[in-house]
């Protein structure tokens, strides 16, 4: 198998190498409709070509150890040139960019060759991990696509028929779904797939060289971060890891969960943090776990999307990775899906036991990064109605198999976020602080937030409103405790799996939540969203908008897309009260408040999940606070559905969007007699009890 493939490739190198000085005459056609210039397609083809014969001799380089002897100046250099045709300034007159291709080649073949300059820079990380298959099918898909046009050239003087070019890339796709699922699930699991592992264990890690290893676009980012961690005393160093892999630990004993029956664990960061994910890597040993670390998607075949999942380097350009988002539109259909899933029922299979005791992710976020403000283009692939249906099925399904191979209550997670260096000027000031923010002592926060329950827990509903510019106008509807001694609706959380502390968070009734939900400016999921709104009726999604674009559809869209995830709605399936005044006054120091990852923001004041609860899929596990109380609040009308019909039951996605202290008018619990219990007017605590939150705001205007 392997000697095939090695010559499958060497056949494509050759080929791929003869294109640019024969395309100019083998494709030379005259423009054939709007959009389309002379001599397009032969450029197009020619200097795609050459993109890959560079990926081609980087992969060369990698096999012939060029990378033990080359300078970091010029490993640098190779980097940028790998990238450079997607970079800002280049990008738009890249055959990867949608407008561009589509203005020179027409809207049908412009689209699906720009997924195709787009599919085929996956090469970069297969030349790098020096895996055969995966570089051998895309110069094979390059190669057919190529050939069509050549023979419709030269057998009728045109262009091939633009629907035989998409069920090529279509049955590209199909074809290949099973191996690289296979490959993926294995990635996913195994302990043994250890490419990065290797990067990070072996490597001098203060010869900045290494991270040149991982076939990832290095920017200044990685560097300074890599450099500024370095520094760093080992102590601290050691202290970061201990935080992060202490919190995915006491996730497991908090819930009730075995870790015990756990081997593996998959870290999740950005590339710069490798020294503390040394650490780490040697901490979850010494728990018995195994770190399983893999590459953020690249592929469509993989399930490329914006958000990164996984570990991965600097981002070469987010309008990039944002026009081919949804480019699967171009073969999305029920069959496609079908097959997939079945693929992904089977790769799953053959990895049950080490899906079995896999514990889950711990993740490292990173956050400082200007906020994404995304172009729209109409040249973009989206998917139509019925694709979107079908997304959200497939999501759906293969959710729920991967919570029969992963058991959702078996297993847990860990967040953590560190800033990056692009956070500005004062990075190393804002890094110190978000230290102490993320080992802030727990035991203080606990029984602050235990007052807040106590006072929550005698509420039939909570009062929502803003102040200022934000119109939030909200009533959220809580469970009746049938036994308030023993029963609580509220969760006492503070720094475990989501560090650092503290908020108190529920699932809310949907009937009777209603109203709607305003930011004046947020940033979920790395994209930026101004003047948000989200009405609720019954708990449920009734009408959204935003004012990122002019074009209020356009908005409509891009919310739909990265909100709702082409849900027709959401239910709301959390409310929670953040208590981390400390980390508001902190990001109104820096000004970064923007930047903030939601895993800090959430913590900066109340917030609202649209989505899945918080329990999905361990609903049936008994959670209790520290002071003995059993949570009870951990359905809504939609998760109940499970026993009946899972399928309608989880949604898959959980989007938490804060309103922050200073937009913030009133928090206040209403009992069933209509009585009141005020918990924050006008961004201060009020609560009795509390006062010692609001000492982070008097230190402020001191």
């Amino acid at each position: 198998m392997e000697q095939e493939l090695q010559e499958r490739l060497a056949l494509g190198r050759e080929r791929i190498r003869q294109i640019p000085e024969e395309a100019e005459t083998a494709l030379a056609v005259e423009p054939q409709g709007e959009g389309r210039s002379p001599e397009a397609f032969a450029r197009y083809f020619a200097e795609t070509a050459r993109i890959l014969q560079r990926f081609l001799e980087e992969s060369d380089f990698v096999a012939g150890g060029g990378l033990d002897g080359a300078s970091l100046e010029e490993l640098a250099e190779r980097n940028r040139k790998l990238y450079e045709d997607v970079l800002p300034g280049f990008y738009e007159k890249s055959w990867a960019n949608p407008r561009f291709a589509v203005s020179e080649l027409g809207k049908e073949f412009g689209q699906m060759l720009s997924f195709l300059a787009a599919e085929e820079r996956s090469l970069i990380a297969s030349a790098y991990e020096q895996d055969v298959q995966s570089m051998a099918i895309r110069l094979e898909l390059f190669l057919e696509i190529y050939q069509m046009f050549v023979c419709a050239r030269q057998e009728e003087g045109g262009l091939p028929d633009p629907e035989q070019v998409r069920q090529t890339l279509y049955w590209f796709a199909s074809d290949y779904s099973e191996t690289m699922l296979e490959k993926n699930m294995r990635a996913s699991f195994d302990w043994k797939e250890d490419f990065a592992l290797r990067i990070i264990m072996d490597s001098d890690l203060s010869d900045l060289r290494y991270l040149y290893r991982f076939g990832e676009y290095i920017s200044e980012n990685e560097l300074r971060m890599a450099r500024y961690l370095n520094r760093l005393p080992e102590d601290q160093i050691r202290l970061m890891a201990d935080t992060y892999t202490e919190g995915y630990r006491i996730g497991f004993a908090v819930t009730g969960k075995d870790i015990s029956k756990k081997r593996s664990v998959n870290i999740r960061y950005f590339l710069g943090f490798e020294r503390m994910v040394r650490f780490a890597v040697e901490n979850f040993r010494r728990i018995g776990l195994e770190a399983v670390i893999y590459r953020a998607p690249q592929s469509i075949l993989e399930g490329r999307k914006l958000g990164k999942n996984g570990y991965y380097g600097g981002i070469a350009n987010r309008q990039f990775e944002y026009d081919h988002e949804y480019d699967q539109a171009l073969f999305y259909d029920k069959r496609y899906v079908n097959h997939r899933l079945e693929n992904y029922r089977n790769a799953l299979e053959k990895v049950k036991e080490l899906a079995a005791v896999h514990g889950g992710p711990a993740v490292i976020e990173g956050f400082g990064e200007t906020p994404f403000e995304p172009e729209a283009k109409e040249e973009n692939l989206r998917l139509n109605e019925e694709q979107q249906k079908l997304a959200v099925a497939f999501r759906t399904k293969a959710g729920a198999l991967m919570n029969e191979y992963v058991k959702g209550e078996e297993r847990s997670f860990t967040i953590i976020a560190f800033p990056v260096p692009e956070i500005g000027e004062n990075f190393e000031e804002i890094f110190a602080g978000v230290m102490k923010l993320n080992t802030l002592d727990y035991r203080l926060y606990q029984g602050i937030q235990q007052k807040l329950i106590d006072a929550l827990d005698q509420a039939g509903y909570v009062r929502i409103k803003g102040m200022g510019e934000n119109r939030t106008d909200l009533r959220v509807a809580l469970h009746p405790l049938q036994d308030p001694e023993r029963e609580t609706n509220f969760e006492n959380c503070v720094a475990d799996v989501n560090i650092p502390v503290g908020e108190v968070f529920t699932s809310p009734v949907l009937k009777g939540t209603d109203g709607k939900l305003h930011v004046t400016k947020v940033y979920l999921n790395g994209l930026k969203y101004l003047d948000l709104e989200i009405d609720f009726q019954d708990g449920r999604i009734s009408d959204y908008a935003c004012a990122n674009f002019d074009d209020p559809e356009e908005n409509r869209k891009f919310m739909a897309e990265n909100v709702l995830f082409h849900h027709d709605t959401l239910p709301m399936g959390e409310f929670a009260i953040g208590t981390n005044t400390t980390a508001w006054v902190f990001a109104s120091k820096y000004g970064i408040a923007d930047k903030l990852p939601i895993l800090i923001a959430e913590k900066m004041g109340p917030h609202f999940a649209v989505g899945d609860t918080c329990y999905s899929h361990e609903e049936e596990l008994v959670t209790c606070n520290p002071d003995g109380k059993r949570l009870i609040a951990k359905d809504n009308e939609v998760s109940i559905l499970r026993t009946q019909d899972p399928g309608k039951a989880y949604l898959n996605c959980h989007t938490d969007i804060t309103i922050p202290y200073d937009e913030l008018g009133e928090i206040t619990a209403v009992r069933e007699d209509g009585t009141q219990i005020p918990i924050i007017h006008n961004g201060r605590f009020v609560l009795p009890g509390c006062e010692e939150l609001n000492r982070a705001f008097e230190e402020e205007s001191v």
